[in-house]
């Protein structure tokens, strides 16, 4: 992960983005007004755009954009793409008809927005948001795929008047200094991209949560599939079925790593099915098979790897909050259950995350915690902190100093094991970077 805050810019598109951050407001009003300012100056390209499919939610948003995609582009559909954070470069954030945006046009476009600003207090994810939706006016596309960064209702991308269709996965806590303190304020935020018009899906939910989006919709005039009411989708026989009232499929599982995957397919192939995208059932098949999405429960091959005893297990999970971690436990649990190793977990966590939730679904399942902080990171917690926690938990706990620290000190177990490093996305990108396998 490069991060412009703390380092010396090695590339044009670093020292652009460095100038951006500087541009932050001192204060921060919940609104749009600075978005719709630029966009308004550049003269609206959100107006331009190719049919959106918008997709908000605490954890899965990403994975269910990777469906989508790759249903459609098993299609012969172009898509657009915009989601956060990366991994490696920021290039990775905005996908155009399917390759990732050039640094040379992506430099260009970043310095219009930058010159078309004046100046004026804008936040980071605003004015790269402008970008964006720049580039997707002027590269033709079938599709956009369009993740929120954080909330809803005044995520820098609710400029979108008349998207094609909303989906609205799992809704659960995180951010709640800027969304709120209990499940039903979290959810309002979400259901703040609904928009009169549009189709709607939503993820599994909580009561509290569903009862909120449920009355938002109603308001809008909108009537939703739920997830577990109108549909669902379930692991069977190592298979993938989905049944909606339009009847029941039988396919492949999903390339993705995890029992929750399929819950988040399943998802992607209803909102596939109830927005109407052209696609059809061997598509969906084929999608499901061709999918990618890095650092969400990915086996890693490469160099780290072969530092660990021969018949190792290298994993990353870019799952940064409590149901992520839950979600990742599970996927953990069957893995041991299939082919029990020595698992240690790596855990890197960002402030100000609770280490102590995080561990909480490990216990009884990993053998020992590497806390690490994640380098180049202020707002990382230290090592110490999440070391101390892990300790007060129960778990065999030592602190690492480094990756590569990390993995050696695995190593040194001298047989094969299943090594983890969880906890952030900032954390899975330097993973990557080591290894030498950026996203492409």
């Amino acid at each position: 992960m490069l991060l412009f805050e703390n380092l010396v810019p090695v590339s044009r598109t670093d020292a652009i983005l460095k100038r951006l951050l500087a541009l932050h407001p001192k204060l921060i009003d919940l609104s749009l007004d600075r978005m719709e300012r630029l966009l308004a100056r550049i003269g609206h390209p959100e107006d331009r755009l190719p049919p959106v499919i918008h997709v908000a939610g605490t954890n899965g948003k990403g994975s269910t954009i990777a469906y989508l995609r790759a249903f459609l582009e098993a299609a012969g559909k172009t898509v657009h793409v915009m989601t956060s954070p990366h991994l490696v470069r920021f290039n990775e954030r905005i996908r155009l008809a399917g390759k990732l945006v050039s640094s040379r046009k992506l430099n260009r476009t970043l310095e219009f927005c930058e010159q078309a600003n004046g100046g004026e207090p804008i936040t980071f994810f605003e004015i790269t948001t402008v970008a964006a939706f720049k580039l997707f006016s002027e590269v033709k596309a079938d599709y956009l795929l369009l993740e929120t960064g954080m909330g809803g209702s005044y995520d820098s991308s609710n400029v979108v008047k008349h998207p094609l269709g909303v989906v609205i996965t799992p809704v659960d806590f995180d951010h709640q200094a800027f969304l709120g303190n209990t499940i039903a304020e979290i959810a309002v935020s979400k259901a703040g991209i609904l928009k009169r018009g549009s189709e709607a899906v939503f993820g599994r939910q909580r009561d509290e949560g569903r009862a909120v989006l449920v009355r938002q919709a109603a308001r809008l005039g909108i009537t939703p599939l739920i997830m577990g009411e109108d549909f669902d989708s379930r692991p069977e026989d190592g298979r993938l079925v989905y049944q909606d009232e339009q009847g029941l499929l039988d396919l492949p599982p999903p390339a993705l790593a995890g029992p929750h995957q399929f819950d988040n397919a399943g998802l992607a192939i209803a909102a596939a099915r109830h927005f109407r995208l052209p696609v059809s059932e061997a598509q969906i098949a084929t999608g499901l098979r061709q999918v990618q999405w890095p650092a969400r429960l990915m086996p890693l091959p490469g160099k780290l790897l072969d530092v660990l005893p021969a018949g190792s297990e290298l994993w990353i999970d870019g799952g940064h909050n409590a149901h992520g971690a839950a979600a990742l436990a599970l996927a953990l649990r069957d893995m041991q259950h299939r082919r029990p190793l020595p698992l240690v977990l790596v855990m890197g966590l960002m402030s100000p995350r609770n280490p102590a939730d995080f561990l909480a679904p490990f216990a009884g399942l990993v053998d020992a915690v590497y806390p690490l902080a994640i380098p180049g990171e202020p707002n990382a917690h230290k090592a110490s902190a999440i070391a101390a926690a892990s300790r007060a938990a129960g778990f065999e706990t030592v602190e690492a100093k480094s990756i590569l620290k990390a993995i050696e000190r695995a190593a040194g177990i001298g047989r094969p094991i299943r090594l983890v490093f969880a906890g952030s996305l900032y954390l899975a990108g330097h993973v990557l970077h080591l290894n030498g396998t950026p996203p492409t």
